[in-house]
């Protein structure tokens, strides 16, 4: 069930632990692109309607990868002491309380979603299409959490096997169901933009109970729930200081893309299409960043509280030529197919319009974003999110929010991609210094089998 990746070589270990979870998410993005593509064949308004969706989306999905990061953080510092018994309290009572947070989320959602979606700049056309999809949504977000929690205490203790099938089996009963249910084939009623949702929402429920009989039946990861409110407590609060500013290191994100959105709301609803069609492609070409930042946060746990500094300090330099050498790759390669690609989508020239220049523009910016989100997780990894929040912000806020106005003002609706792409390059280098620089300084200063966390 668990892998020691306190030894062994460091590039053979990040490359085995990201490539299975690399195959899960390619499985799980992949689908979010065909859904993006039945979504479109309702026509334009439908896929306008679901793109003003995606900042909100995004936002209770980084809440939940502020669980997943905290859940990681904590059971690869106890994997790396041996600890089994924390491990397995912190698997129950993170799950536990990320469905609860997820539900509570949830309930604001719906209540909420035509005031939410009049400020991200929705049309009084589209808000009852967003009503249609995002009513059924949300409560597909409490299931979503548990599991996602779930797989990352095992992917803490270097598992990602397990993890990449199960996100893949996720992923193929979303596509079995999505045509089923926004066409209505084979008997099942034609919901539309509906349906979409409903496929998520059953798919995640189905997923949720079968991976957590798996665990509690085979592996054994979960303690009892019938303990002391003070252990369940304490647990929260360890998983929590990390935890916690993971969320905000994440849903500063979607919080700054709500206001691009708007910004970009201004050049009309194509223009909003355009820019959906582009964020459901880009993380195609994101899924071995995403792979890498996911096995990065364990591989630091791990190593860090059995005192392997040095270890630290050479996954640095794999992530950082890794995201060099295949973010320009995968740029050459995107910035040739954004035609072709994105004409699957769509035949109204103005949307695949935006979404090409979208892709062109930000494709030579993904090797750094790679490097931010995997620098993050490492600071996440060892227990001190704190350099990891100041990153985000710093992106997303400080850097981009100003170049953006100041680029829509100069260039126009381009002038909002560009800033992102430079906002992701000026703060990879940053964030790539600061972690070398926190590494260099435990070695010097404090040495190995370090246990004051705060020296990072």
């Amino acid at each position: 069930m668990s892998a020691d990746l306190t030894t062994g070589p460091v590039s053979t270990h990040l490359r085995r632990q990201a490539i299975p979870m690399g195959m899960g998410l390619v499985a799980i993005i992949s689908f979010d692109a065909v859904d993006l593509f039945f979504v479109a064949q309702l026509g334009d308004a439908p896929l306008a309607a679901i793109s003003f969706t995606f900042p909100v989306i995004w936002l209770i999905s980084s809440i939940i990868i502020g669980f997943e990061a905290g859940a990681a953080s904590c059971i690869s510092r106890a994997v790396g002491k041996n600890d089994t018994l924390s491990a397995r309290r912190q698997t129950t009572d993170t799950a536990a309380l990320a469905g609860l947070v997820s539900l509570s989320l949830c309930v604001i959602g719906v209540l909420t979603i035509y005031p939410l979606f009049r400020l991200l700049g929705a049309t009084d056309e589209l808000l009852p299409l967003i009503d249609d999809y995002m009513g059924i949504w949300f409560w597909s977000a409490p299931a979503s959490a548990i599991t996602w929690t779930c797989l990352a205490a095992i992917r803490a203790r270097g598992n990602t096997m397990l993890e990449g099938k199960i996100i893949a089996l996720a992923a193929l009963l979303n596509a079995i169901l999505d045509p089923l249910l926004i066409f209505g084939l084979l008997g099942f009623p034609k919901l539309g933009i509906a349906g979409a949702a409903l496929a998520t929402l059953l798919s995640s429920g189905l997923v949720m109970v079968g991976t957590l009989v798996y665990l509690h039946v085979n592996l054994r990861v979960f303690a009892t729930p019938f303990t002391a409110l003070s252990n369940v407590l304490d647990s929260w609060r360890q998983m929590l200081k990390v935890g916690f500013p993971a969320m905000l290191t994440n849903a500063i994100v979607p919080v700054s893309n709500g206001v691009a959105v708007a910004m970009i709301a201004g050049f009309g609803v194509d223009a909003v299409a355009g820019y959906g069609v582009g964020v459901r492609l880009e993380p195609l070409a994101l899924i071995a960043f995403y792979a890498l930042s996911a096995v990065t946060s364990p591989f630091m746990g791990q190593n860090f509280a059995a005192g392997k500094i040095d270890r630290l300090d050479e996954a640095r330099r794999v992530i950082g030529r890794f995201c060099l050498v295949y973010g320009l790759f995968i740029a050459a390669v995107l910035a040739a197919l954004a035609v072709p690609v994105t004409s699957l989508f769509t035949d109204t020239p103005a949307i695949q319009q935006v979404a090409v220049e979208y892709l062109r523009i930000m494709v030579i910016s993904y090797g750094a974003y790679g490097l931010v989100m995997s620098t993050c997780a490492a600071f996440n990894g060892v227990g001190y999110p704190i350099p990891g929040l100041i990153i985000s912000v710093s992106r997303a806020v400080v850097v981009f929010l100003p170049l953006a106005i100041l680029g829509r003002n100069l260039i126009g609706l381009n002038g909002i991609f560009v800033a992102a792409a430079v906002s992701n390059v000026l703060i990879a280098a940053i964030a790539y210094i600061w972690l070398g620089r926190n590494i260099r300084r435990v070695k010097s200063g404090l040495g190995p089998g370090l246990n004051d966390r705060a020296a990072l």
